[in-house]
């Protein structure tokens, strides 16, 4: 793992405790140091402050993912407006925690990160879980999954809405990948957060309805249906209307 932290402190405490939660950790303490570091020794992920001199991590995030590199990304971020958490997806990461946090919500979205990067074993139904009450409109290979007018080739990791490519994250891969696996069917939130993190945050965290925005931004044409519907006080569903 590499961790790039500018505070000392903060740095010092997350490394003590991710190398007794049993990580082998590099930390630097700048973005410099942090790409220097990625090139040299590729890690498993990265554990990236947004606010950090010189290169901040939002731009390591930039350089990382267009050099084709597709390490998780968790990023630590002090700003706690929709607006800079949507900024860190775009730039490229896959989640992130907000400042002041509780080290145990940061092994728990490492955890989720890492799994998702583990190999799945042939004839698997892919990262997002299957369903027995999958809808007879949903189509379902051991390579592909599609649904509603998107498909997902789940080795190749692409997606599609008709024959526009979607370019994803991994977490919005995996989201999307369940929503087309259950079209049809409403998934509550903690079910979501589950399948996708391997945790339930709570009902005060908004990093479902984040990466819901932001994957309907990516969904969305100019006069063709919404596909993800919001169930008020349940959860979510992807579906034609």
């Amino acid at each position: 793992m590499l961790l790039a932290e500018d505070d000392r402190a903060i740095r010092h405490a997350l490394e003590r405790a991710l190398t007794l939660e049993g990580y082998a950790v590099t930390a630097v303490a700048d973005g410099v140091e942090a790409l220097a570091q990625a090139h040299k020794t590729p890690p498993d992920v990265l554990l990236l402050d947004v606010m950090m001199p010189g290169i901040d991590g939002l731009q390591v995030c930039r350089v990382l993912r267009a050099e084709g590199n597709r390490t998780p990304i968790l990023m630590l971020t002090a700003l706690v407006e929709t607006a800079d958490r949507i900024a860190g997806l775009d730039a490229g990461a896959d989640d992130y925690v907000v400042k002041p946090f509780d080290v145990e919500e940061v092994f728990a979205r490492l955890r989720a990160l890492l799994r998702r990067t583990l190999p799945v074993p042939a004839g698997a139904s892919g990262s997002g879980g299957g369903n027995d009450s999958v809808r007879a409109d949903v189509q379902i290979s051991d390579r592909q999954v599609e649904a509603a007018g998107i498909r997902m080739d789940l080795q190749a990791r692409r997606a599609w809405r008709g024959k526009r490519e979607l370019e994803l994250t991994r977490t919005e891969f995996e989201l999307l990948e369940l929503l087309v696996r259950n079209a049809g069917i409403v998934l509550d939130h903690s079910t979501i957060y589950d399948r996708i993190w391997g945790y339930d945050f709570g009902p005060g965290s908004k990093n479902l309805a984040v990466y819901v925005g932001y994957l309907r931004r990516k969904l969305d044409e100019p006069g063709a249906p919404q596909l993800i519907h919001t169930v008020r006080g349940v959860g979510y569903v992807l579906r034609e209307d």
